[in-house]
């Protein structure tokens, strides 16, 4: 699976996991939404770890842009809140560092 998917799929199951516990605390959801929460953060560790790279640290920093990127989808799509040009920007540059870190000469 090229890096990309595994880490639009990474994203989105880190998102998925973080929101559970966010529904939990902030917007008053049954306890219940942790179990799936787990798991999900529990998928998107494994598949940070099928980036192939020799560093760790490495496919965390490129993962970074992908995450910003998928966040702000999120805040749109779930949420209801259309990313502003800031938003926008800010996605282009941390997706421009991810490509670099991905695509630099090694």
């Amino acid at each position: 699976m090229p890096a990309f998917a595994i880490y639009l799929l990474a994203a989105l199951t880190e998102i998925a996991g973080c929101f559970a516990f966010w529904a939990w605390l902030q917007l008053g959801k049954s306890a219940w939404w942790l179990i799936p929460g787990m798991g999900s953060l529990a998928l998107f560790a494994w598949l940070l770890t099928m980036i192939d790279t020799a560093a760790a640290g490495r496919a965390y920093a490129a993962y970074g842009g992908v995450y910003i990127a998928t966040s702000l989808f999120w805040l749109w799509v779930a949420e209801g809140i259309r990313p502003d040009r800031w938003d926008l920007t800010g996605m282009a540059v941390a997706l421009a560092g991810s490509a670099i870190i991905l695509a630099g000469p090694r």
